[in-house]
């Protein structure tokens, strides 16, 4: 193909036709010398636009080789007869494009689209219209039962006899995109809320699949039992039993997925190519077939993929850090492997300190510039005076000039005289030079309005304004709500194929189907916003509990990462408490563990925060209270830690305690974690202070000022 693919049709036991966006229709039959191989038997050109959806008419006494029926984006509906190759019908109708076409039991044709209709179309000619959906329609699917299921962008799956709806299916959050036949049970929907469902015939959810990160676009099965789906995030992926037991990586987003009779996989994907997956080693691909895949995986990801805006392949190497920090704080992005990772100079030690991978999110940032990997209406090339670097000022349209000005300036560390310069400079290049601005603003380092040149002054001879504290004291918990899931399980992959590969620990590593439902319990941990109605299986915590008891404790920290999101997880709670009332504390011995002397920093971390997150749910409040003095004894050297996010986590466990404490009026609770906090904080309250108004987060820039004004008032 010249372009990319966006439709597949079956044909009978063997041949494939494809629509692509290089306006052709093709046709591939089995190479009869080799039969792991298709030959592009015919191309098929007519349409103006690109080609979607497809249709099979199997051989009859008018179509002695077959026909195909081809829906595009030229609002056309073709039939072609596959004996000449020519369009022998063009059907117009249909005022936007067409998503969707098939035949039903009469032999009549049925087509889907944009503009939210469905119309049937009988010897070339339109014999009845409907207005299916009041909004556009994505897919159209004609079911052994001979109802017609539509899927459209309102987020509904419509079943129809006729013209007559049967049932609304109402349970996805975005776009239907793709629709399946499930044999001998329902039917299957893609959305763009990258969830699979599995719907009876009878409108009744079944299964819910969630695993792709992004759009999914396809959904198709075989009469196995497997599910195939494919998604812009370049996966295609096999479900059985509502579980991915496989995802297949391409270069490029999948856009339709379609089995064949014995049951290999056809993939459509968007950088021209059709492949077919197979589980037959007597079809498989043979060594250079495999290898100039893996070349193509690898051009492909190595020239699209950005961290911050920028190419891995443009990011310096490791021996960049080589070269020392020139400030406490300073971040730099190396290149490792395919990926970015971030380092921050760490001026007490000397060393680049590793933050942790840059991931980036959905690009879909409408235009929008990225500095450190945070997206901004601006990032502005500053150049301060001959001599000094060029900076990057980043800016948000809404943003006050001067509060932005003046936390840049503390960053960069220069001086505050520069912040009039600056302001100035945001406004001419944000086209707000002739804008009034709010000197209403509430400065949050001093809680007054900011000083802007030619203002009159707000100061009165009456008594000063009473502060307003907006975090002192803090009545809520903090938790611990992101992972870098991806990272976790290329570290928990790597430390078990070493544990595989060693006689002695072969026992205690993951076996195949261990660890495909690892990578189905992050897959429910991604999901995030279904976290109210997802659920683990009940074998899931001994796959936890196998890696918690038996692995080294060098190779712990990435498994409490899973154990910190199931324990926010609703359902994921509960389990690790039914597991605790049974008497088996899986977690204090385990953070025994982990704390012992000599203490891993990443152990401490994971752990600690794992902790944290036990106090979001009600459920592990009672394991709390009662492990109150073990915990803090575990945690307690912690706080004078030399990693500054350990003695974060650490400060978070005593402000969620403090919380729970005060809440149950426990007063012996309370003096012990004071006794904890006091030890903690053993420093200048004033400096914390200061260098909590200079940070770049407007909330810690505001506690700062809360913790300073607090000082003044004692």
């Amino acid at each position: 193909m010249e372009s990319g693919v966006r439709g597949i049709c079956i044909c009978g036991d063997s041949s494939i036709a494809t629509g692509s966006r290089d306006k052709t229709v093709r046709f591939w039959r089995v190479d009869e010398t080799e039969k792991s191989r298709y030959t592009l038997s015919k191309t098929m050109v007519g349409h103006n636009s690109f080609v979607g959806p497809l249709a099979w008419i199997p051989a009859n006494e008018r179509f002695p080789e077959g026909g195909i029926v081809s829906g595009g984006m030229d609002t056309y509906v073709f039939v072609w007869d596959l004996s000449t190759a020519q369009a022998i019908q063009t059907m117009k109708g249909h005022q936007l494009q067409v998503t969707g076409v098939t035949l039903d039991d009469q032999g009549d044709i049925l087509s889907s689209s944009i503009d939210c209709t469905v119309r049937r179309w009988r010897n070339g000619d339109t014999v009845e219209s409907w207005p299916a959906h009041q909004a556009p329609i994505q897919a159209i699917l004609k079911l052994p039962s001979g109802e017609v299921a539509t899927g459209s962008t309102d987020t509904t799956v419509k079943l129809w006899r006729g013209s007559k709806c049967l049932h609304t299916f109402i349970g996805h959050t975005d776009t239907v995109r793709g629709l399946g036949v499930m044999p001998n049970v329902g039917i299957l929907s893609a959305s763009h809320d990258g969830s699979i469902r599995l719907w009876a015939l009878s409108g009744e959810p079944l299964v819910e699949m969630v695993g792709h990160t992004s759009l999914v676009y396809c959904v198709a099965a075989h009469s196995s039992g497997v599910i195939a789906s494919g998604s812009e995030d370049r996966y295609t992926k096999l479900w059985r039993d509502a579980a991915c037991v496989q995802s297949i990586e391409h270069p490029g987003c999948v856009w339709d997925v379609k089995f064949l009779p014995n049951g290999d996989l056809v993939t459509a994907c968007s950088d021209g190519v059709i492949r077919i997956w197979t589980t037959d080693a007597d079809r498989m691909a043979g060594t250079p077939e495999l290898d100039a895949f893996e070349a193509q995986l690898s051009f492909y990801k190595s020239n699209t993929k950005t961290v911050g805006g920028i190419k891995v392949s443009e990011l310096p190497g490791l021996d960049a850090l080589q070269q020392p920090g020139t400030k406490n704080g300073q971040t730099k992005v190396i290149r490792e492997g395919d990926t970015g990772v971030a380092y921050s100079w760490n001026s007490a030690d000397y060393k680049w300190d590793k933050i942790g991978e840059i991931v980036d999110g959905p690009d879909d940032l409408q235009g929008r510039k990225k500095l450190d990997g945070v997206a901004y209406d601006y990032v502005f090339d500053v150049d301060i005076e001959d001599g000094e670097p060029i900076r990057k000022l980043p800016y948000n349209r809404g943003d006050n000039p001067y509060f932005v000005a003046e936390q840049w300036l503390l960053k960069e560390g220069l001086p505050l005289t520069y912040k009039e310069q600056i302001v100035q400079f945001i406004l001419k290049n944000t086209g707000q030079a002739n804008v009034a601005l709010d000197y209403s603003f509430a400065d949050p380092y001093t809680g007054a309005n900011a000083y802007m040149p030619g203002q009159p002054s707000s100061f009165t001879s009456g008594p000063p304004e009473k502060y307003n504290f907006k975090y002192i004291p803090k009545r809520g918990m903090l938790y611990f709500d992101t992972a870098q899931f991806d990272g976790i399980l290329r570290k928990i992959a790597e430390f078990n194929n070493a544990m595989a590969s060693d006689e002695g620990q072969r026992l205690l590593s993951l076996n195949d189907a261990e660890s495909m439902r690892l990578n189905a319990i992050v897959a429910i941990l991604k999901d995030t916003s279904h976290y109210h109605t997802s659920a683990f299986a009940d074998t899931d915590m001994n796959i936890l509990i196998k890696m918690l008891t038996s692995w080294p404790v060098q190779m712990l920290f990435p498994v409490f990462d899973v154990v910190k999101m199931m324990i926010y997880h609703p359902h994921g709670a509960n389990l690790f408490v039914n597991c605790l009332q049974s008497g088996n504390d899986i977690l204090m011995d385990t953070f025994r563990r982990a704390t012992a002397a000599p203490a891993l920093a990443a152990n401490q971390l994971t752990s600690i925060r794992a902790v944290v997150n036990a106090f979001r749910q009600t459920c592990f409040r009672t394991w709390l209270v009662h492990h109150r003095s073990e915990i803090l004894d575990l945690f307690s050297e912690c706080c004078s830690s030399s990693n500054k996010n350990i003695r974060l986590s650490y400060s978070t466990l005593i402000l969620n305690y403090t919380v729970l404490l005060i809440d149950s009026k426990d007063e012996d609770g309370q003096q012990q974690v004071l006794s904890a906090a006091m030890e903690a904080i053993q420093l200048d309250v004033k400096s914390i202070a200061e260098s909590a108004k200079s940070s770049k987060e407007a909330k810690i820039a505001e506690v700062g000022a809360d913790i300073e004004h607090l000082i003044k008032s004692v």
